[in-house]
């Protein structure tokens, strides 16, 4: 399963020593994911994917949230693609073991 979706990036302050970067994936693509591929879900109901931002290609996984799922954003990717916080991120994104 592959969906194309932009959405803004953002950091949560998880702890005050640590900040982690997402995008959320829209509502309706969620929606979508969670009915294709929502049995394969692991721990914390994350599910395996790979993710292209630009020309910067990895794999990680999604994490849901109460109305979406949330798709961590590593230092590297920011850096090689020039993204900041507040930027819309184009991504494609390919749920694995589906």
């Amino acid at each position: 399963m592959i969906v194309d979706f932009e959405a803004p990036l953002w950091e949560w302050d998880a702890r005050r020593t640590e900040h982690w970067t997402f995008v959320s994936v829209p509502e309706d693509v969620s929606d979508e994911i969670l009915e294709r591929a929502g049995a394969f879900a692991r721990g914390f109901g994350s599910l395996r994917v790979e993710v292209t931002v630009g020309g910067t290609t990895w794999r990680t996984s999604v994490f849901p949230s109460k109305t979406a799922y949330w798709l961590p954003v590593k230092k590297a990717v920011r850096s090689a693609e020039g993204l900041t916080v507040g930027d819309a991120v184009r991504v494609r994104l390919r749920v694995l073991d589906v």
